[in-house]
C-alpha cells in the first residue's frame, strides 16, 4: 500500500488517507479480504498521529471499505461494482466541489468553468 501524504495541500491528512486507499481499492490494487498495514505503522510510516490513522481507518470502516477483526487487524471489504463507482463519483464529487468553490474565488461564473473543462479535451 503506497500513501503520499502532502503537507501543504488543503486537505485533511486523514482525508488523504481516506482518498488513496479508496482509490487504491476501487482500481483493485488493494484486494478483498487483504490485510491493511496498522494504525500504528501507518502513523510510523507517515509520520503522523496514530489518532489521525485511526481516524481515516473509521472513515474508511464507516464507508464500508474495510472491516475491523478484533486482536487481527483491518481487511479490504468485498466490494461490489456498483458500490466501486458509487465510491468513485462520491469522490469526484467531493473533488469538484472544493473546485468550483475556489474557481467561484476567483470571479468564474458556472458557464466559465463549465466552457474552461471543455477546452480540455
Amino acid at each position: 500500500m503506497n500513501i503520499v501524504i502532502n503537507h501543504d495541500s488543503d486537505t485533511p491528512i486523514y482525508r488523504q488517507i481516506v482518498e488513496q486507499i479508496t482509490l487504491q481499492i476501487i482500481h483493485n490494487e488493494l484486494h478483498a479480504n487483504e490485510i491493511l498495514p496498522s494504525i500504528r505503522a501507518i502513523a510510523l510510516d507517515l509520520k503522523i498521529s496514530v489518532i489521525t490513522t485511526k481516524k481515516a481507518y473509521e472513515e474508511l470502516e464507516s464507508m464500508g471499505l474495510i472491516y475491523t477483526v478484533c486482536g487481527k487487524g483491518c481487511f479490504v471489504s468485498i466490494i461490489k461494482h456498483d458500490e466501486s463507482i458509487k465510491q468513485r463519483n462520491e469522490l469526484a464529487m467531493n473533488r469538484m466541489r472544493k473546485d468550483i468553490e475556489f474557481y467561484k474565488s476567483i470571479g468564474l461564473t458556472f458557464d466559465e468553468i463549465i466552457i474552461l473543462y471543455q477546452s480540455l479535451k
